[in-house]
């Protein structure tokens, strides 16, 4: 079987592919035309939505298109043919991504910046910091990715809510509520961590009016999507004091454009 490998880091997911299933026929490259060439005889493709997605628009036909992504949102395009199947990575991002933000919970907490700042400077820092234990947490995202990051949370002492595109019962979260009602816990929430996906209705959602909702002590975390959130309103959400911080991990735009 041919497979095709459409990723910027294709030299580790060919080498891996290659030593976990020696019989497949791997292809790949960092050359867009030669790319190009090699899908049209590969019916398996491996590899990121939106390089895939490019391959679609010059009308290649594959049969199976597997994501290295959670997310798919490129392929989704009205324009793209479908007649394909698609399977994408589920379940295996939770862990990393529960330790991404824990990293900065505690962070947060223990003032750790501050502290190797002093370091840095060599001054005597006898801070004490703060603890976990006590604090609300709201996951903004309470699927497959948000289950694990909150059960990962949980022996810190957290109190976990959850939002999700409607209201329910779900373990370990003290409640989950509808998207449409998740202002109504906004301002008594330490940390609010958005996990949402890449959706027309989550398209600019933290904006300046849900940023004034915020208590100001609290912690904004995304790992979700950049397109969630109104850059600059979050810029002026900070420099108004609605909110003591930000952990960006996704950006609108991706890298960051130079100043």
């Amino acid at each position: 079987m041919r497979v095709l490998i459409a990723e910027h880091d294709y030299h580790v997911y060919t080498q891996l592919l290659r030593k976990a299933a020696p019989d497949l026929e791997v292809f790949s490259t960092g050359d867009s035309a030669e790319l190009s060439r090699m899908a049209s005889d590969c019916p398996v493709w491996l590899g990121q939505p939106d390089l895939m997605a490019n391959l679609l628009r010059q009308g290649h036909k594959p049969q199976w298109l597997q994501s290295t992504w959670a997310g798919i949102t490129p392929l989704l395009a009205d324009s793209l043919s479908r007649e394909y199947r698609l399977t994408r990575a589920v379940g295996i991002f939770g862990q990393v991504m529960a330790e991404f933000v824990l990293t900065y919970m505690l962070g947060h907490e223990r003032e750790v910046l501050a502290r190797l700042m002093s370091q840095v400077e060599r001054k005597w820092d006898n801070r004490t910091g703060q603890s976990l234990s006590g604090r609300k947490v709201l996951i903004v995202g309470a699927g497959d990715i948000g289950q694990r990051v909150a059960e990962f949370l949980l022996p810190f002492g957290v109190q976990v809510y959850g939002v999700a595109s409607s209201a329910r019962t779900q373990a370990p979260f003290i409640e989950v509520t509808a998207l449409s009602d998740m202002t109504r816990l906004l301002g008594e929430m330490d940390y609010v961590i958005n996990l949402l996906p890449n959706t027309p209705e989550t398209h600019d959602l933290y904006d300046a009016k849900l940023f004034a909702s915020f208590k100001p002590t609290a912690l904004f975390i995304n790992v979700g999507r950049g397109v969630a959130v109104v850059d600059a309103d979050l810029v002026e959400a900070l420099k108004e004091g609605h909110l003591a911080g930000a952990v960006i991990d996704v950006c609108r735009q991706e890298p960051l454009p130079q100043r």
